[in-house]
């Protein structure tokens, strides 16, 4: 029976922020908006990720402002990517922060909340989930199971995961592979696991990146499977470190029974105009914009635009030499963590601490606060237990600071009223509950976008 896979294009989000680091402008997306609009994709991911702190830090825009121009133009979903307690930031926030960013991304626009924590504890996707699924504007609301590879991760426990988010109410899941490590015959079990899991009609989706060179093949055995959603790039943002090309699954797709019956045709003009976009933006920021495919990131699992900044650090220090000792020492540092996926802001916590250990030449010498934060369980529970011993002994952390439950120190946040009369103190009156949200998650970053587009002290209205 003919079942039509559905794709997510991500050309406006994680595209470009896998090969050119989200630095295109909402300039550059207008022209195509209407012919994207037309494809008939599932949805159009457009914001979240590191689009909020790029338009802020590096491209003068406000990206509520963003949103809403895409919302105007476009009647095909807006997606957006939320990372649970952490909104779009690197630390937990207070509950009512995350439900009034919830809320307020509904009213501007957005269609589906794809959700993850980077630990998968679910306890830090509660509130998210459970405010999404009350707004009025009834977005679709999707979980997500954020793959990773260890000696304790298997299909399995992905199941069980999936279940749980099932019941807490959201209408699909997600295999987020950020990494690009689920290989095609895993991704053909865990899909045919899952739809056993969760019933043949529950809808799952599939995000992965080609770091590995899986990612094509990765797809197509999970469309043979019955995965119902793929999550694909327009051609010139595509693969190397980004997801699979749009156009090539198409064209693979096609005549089967999971044609997914899109126009290839009409999206040559599409991918001619962000070819060029592409070109423009390497030009202007001196982006490098290709990398090649490194099957060691099975390894390492260092997400791709993660391991060039490590590099840097280390050549910045002179200690260029050391770049395989980094690599060698992050999954050393992952298992003493606990096995946590590496993403958002795992990833770069672990990194962080691996490349302290090489430069220093001596381990856990120096240990950043976010570290011990990790381990000692601020951010959550960690897939295995961290041994007590490395966390007082090693680490010297006090037993005394060791977290059960994370969702107790969420609740000692600093609350959405308290960065209001914050902003208000440093002379800005009457701030939108948009600006106060900006200003929670990037305090430093929103403040001087601020004082370039804001009269302060009279009232809080643009220049």
């Amino acid at each position: 029976m003919a079942k039509p896979v559905k794709i997510m294009e991500t050309v406006l989000r994680d595209g470009h922020q896998s090969l050119l680091a989200t630095r295109m402008r909402i300039e550059d997306m207008l022209p195509q908006l209407e012919a994207l609009d037309k494809i008939g994709y599932k949805a159009l991911e457009g914001w979240g990720g590191a689009t909020f702190d790029s338009c802020l830090r590096f491209l003068d825009e406000d990206p509520w402002e963003r949103l809403d121009t895409l919302k105007k133009n476009l009647k095909t979903p807006i997606q957006m990517l939320l990372r649970g307690q952490n909104l779009l930031g690197y630390n937990h926030y207070s509950n009512d922060v995350v439900q009034k960013f919830v809320q307020k991304a509904s009213e501007h626009g957005i269609g589906v909340f794809r959700i993850f924590d980077a630990l998968n504890d679910v306890r830090n996707l509660k509130v998210a989930i459970e405010t999404a699924l009350a707004c009025p504007e009834k977005p679709e609301v999707q979980g997500c199971l954020v793959y990773t590879l260890s000696p304790v991760h298997t299909n399995d426990t992905f199941v069980e995961l999936a279940k749980e988010l099932k019941k807490m109410g959201c209408h699909s899941v997600c295999i987020k592979d950020m990494s690009g490590l689920l290989a095609p015959y895993v991704a053909e079990d865990l899909v045919k696991k899952l739809k056993a899991g969760l019933g043949e009609d529950f809808p799952v989706e599939l995000h992965t990146h080609c770091t590995s060179g899986f990612g094509h093949a990765t797809y197509l055995k999970a469309v043979e499977a019955g995965v119902d959603i793929i999550d694909c790039a327009l051609a010139p943002f595509s693969s190397d470190t980004s997801q699979p090309c749009t156009e090539t699954m198409v064209r693979a797709l096609a005549g089967t029974p999971r044609d997914t019956k899109l126009d290839y045709h009409a999206m040559t003009p599409i991918s001619k105009h962000f070819l060029g976009v592409k070109a423009r933006i390497i030009n202007e920021f001196g982006l490098k914009g290709y990398f090649d495919i490194n099957p060691n990131v099975l390894d390492f699992q260092i997400p791709g635009g993660m391991l060039s900044n490590l590099a840097n650090q280390l050549k910045e220090a002179g200690m260029e030499d050391k770049y395989q000792d980094l690599l060698d020492e992050m999954p050393r540092v992952r298992k003493d963590a606990g096995y946590p996926p590496l993403v958002t802001p795992s990833s770069q916590i672990v990194g962080t601490m691996a490349t302290f250990n090489v430069m220093s030449g001596q381990r856990y010498k120096m240990v950043p606060n976010e570290f011990k934060d990790l381990v000692r369980g601020k951010f959550g529970r960690t897939t295995v237990p961290v041994e007590k011993d490395f966390i007082t002994k090693t680490l010297g952390i006090p037993e005394s600071d060791i977290i059960e439950d994370c969702s107790i120190e969420d609740a000692k946040g600093q609350t959405f009223a308290q960065f209001k009369d914050e902003l208000i103190a440093k002379g800005y009156l009457n701030p939108s509950d948009e600006d106060v949200l900006s200003y929670a998650l990037f305090p430093q970053v929103a403040e001087e976008f601020f004082k370039k587009h804001y009269t302060p002290m009279t009232a809080y209205v643009k220049k």
